[in-house]
């Protein structure tokens, strides 16, 4: 199985070149079109959904390794400033992590920060929470 993180927005983003080397990958990886739907409707508020990836979704606990917990954080904080380009004053992106097949299940927890104004060492994002990030 595999972790996948999904954002929602309320605004179009474009999808990253393909085979991209980035460390966050907008567009396709694990998941398929059933999987997005799933996510769109039991877990997001927003009309936009994609898949953010770099071979593994993002997931910082005290469950996970520490070398995968650490890449997780280096990825939300690279998610941030691309989003932070796309959204004005006042707009918000939504982030959920799970396990392919899991989209549907029940949410183990919400989570609203700033999107510029978060210490990355405080944050814990264990699968199954949703996050929204709003710009202030």
């Amino acid at each position: 199985m595999s972790l996948a993180s999904y954002i929602g927005t309320n605004v179009q983003i474009p999808l990253s070149v393909e085979d991209s080397d980035d460390l966050v990958v907008i567009g396709d990886c694990f998941s398929i079109k059933y999987n997005r739907q799933d996510v769109k409707k039991y877990q997001f508020n927003t009309p936009y959904i994609y898949e953010v990836s770099s071979h593994w979704g993002i997931e910082i606990s005290e469950d996970i390794n520490e070398r995968i917990c650490n890449e997780s954080k280096k990825k939300l904080i690279e998610l941030c400033k691309i989003m932070d380009m796309y959204l004005e004053k006042g707009d918000f992106f939504e982030l959920y992590s799970c396990w392919i097949g899991e989209e549907a299940d029940k949410r183990e927890g919400d989570l609203t920060l700033e999107l510029n104004n978060f210490d990355i060492n405080l944050v814990r994002l264990p699968e199954k929470t949703l996050v929204r990030f709003v710009k202030s």
